[in-house]
């Protein structure tokens, strides 16, 4: 009888968990019924910005500004970092541990800061003089192992590593990784150049090329592929990319100076970025900054927000329906329950469906 029971308890239970599953699975008609957007204020622009669940996330601005809030957005903790080698700070790059937050901000001097206290102090674990220097993203696998990678120089993205926390980084040279194609970059967008997933990294690029740069261990080697995502203007080329496994991810981009233009804008891949299939081709939504998976919908369910608005997929990418026309540089969703974060100009939004 004991073993008859365990039987049907695990078939109840397999079904109960298939049945979570597709709950998180919203058809467009029911999201656009249930998402509500609250939206919270702010004195600068924000494209960076890191969820830890429905109550705490921080945040990275201009003017050399960061917060965070641990209550959901009732009240908020918000400051600002002056350094005299750099006196318009403005953050772009936003990774947190377990115990730390990192800042990271755009342009020459790089400038990588990290808090162990909540703000209190930061201290500088990353400084780098090259003229053409100038970070995009920051993400990590666990406490001890990050990157950070950035426009070229010297011929090559630049990648830099960290395998201590963060405390100490160091940056691959360029006979270790593919040589940039002319005017090939990225864009500091929405601290969405990298995606991991165990332990690959995939990084996006822009401009001259629209490509998308593969290491299957942790920045060790690495291998790059084309995509048909538009390129070769300034302002085209892939803008965010998240994977929600080692072989499903997408990518989004399009032209920022074209933003109705719908064409060649996004792709999916299925085997881990090696090739790369536009989804939704002519079709809404033009370009975003930020796309993101929902968590437990076997990738299905998705989001992506830029100028203007915020769309959503069922079906892995096939189609997209328009939700809201508020503009939100980026978008970060909890990793349990209906909620996600955005930011953009001078506010923060939260989601919930």
């Amino acid at each position: 009888m004991n073993k008859i029971y365990l039987i049907l308890f695990s078939i109840l239970f397999y079904f109960s968990c298939e049945t979570a599953k597709k709950l998180s699975i919203l058809t467009p008609q029911m999201m656009k019924e249930q998402l509500q957007i609250k939206t919270f204020p702010m004195d600068c622009s924000i494209r960076a910005i890191e969820v830890i669940d429905t109550n705490t996330m921080w945040f990275g601005g201009s003017k050399g500004q960061f917060g965070y809030t641990e209550d959901g957005g009732t009240t908020w903790v918000i400051d600002s970092i002056q350094n005299s080698k750099n006196p318009n700070l403005e953050f772009r790059g936003i990774a947190k541990t377990t115990d730390a937050v990192f800042l990271f901000a755009v342009g020459s001097p790089a400038l990588l800061f990290k808090t162990t206290d909540h703000g209190k102090s930061w201290s500088l674990v990353y400084e780098e003089n090259h003229p053409d220097a100038f970070y995009d993203a920051i993400a990590f696998w666990d406490d001890q192992n990050g990157i950070a990678m950035g426009d070229p120089t010297d011929g090559c993205l630049s990648i830099i590593l960290t395998k201590d926390g963060g405390n100490t980084w160091t940056k691959i040279p360029c006979n270790q990784l593919p040589p940039s194609a002319e005017k090939e970059a990225a864009f500091a967008a929405s601290n969405s150049n990298i995606a991991l997933a165990g332990n690959h990294a995939w990084v996006v690029s822009g401009g001259g090329k629209a490509r998308v740069f593969h290491s299957p261990d942790r920045g060790e080697t690495w291998e790059v592929f084309d995509t048909p995502i538009i390129q070769g203007g300034a302002m085209t080329g892939i803008f965010t990319t998240h994977f929600y496994n080692e072989k499903r991810g997408i990518i989004f981009g399009g032209d920022w100076e074209k933003q109705d233009q719908n064409t060649q804008n996004k792709a999916t891949t299925n085997d881990g970025g090696k090739t790369w299939n536009l989804i939704a081709d002519g079709q809404h939504p033009g370009y975003r900054s930020s796309v993101q998976y929902v968590s437990q919908s076997d990738g299905q369910a998705i989001f992506a927000t830029g100028i203007p608005g915020i769309s959503y997929s069922a079906d892995g990418g096939k189609n997209w329906a328009a939700l809201s026309d508020s503009s939100f540089y980026t978008i970060r969703i909890c990793e349990t329950g209906r909620n996600a974060w955005l930011a953009g100009s001078k506010k923060i939004g939260k989601m919930t469906w």
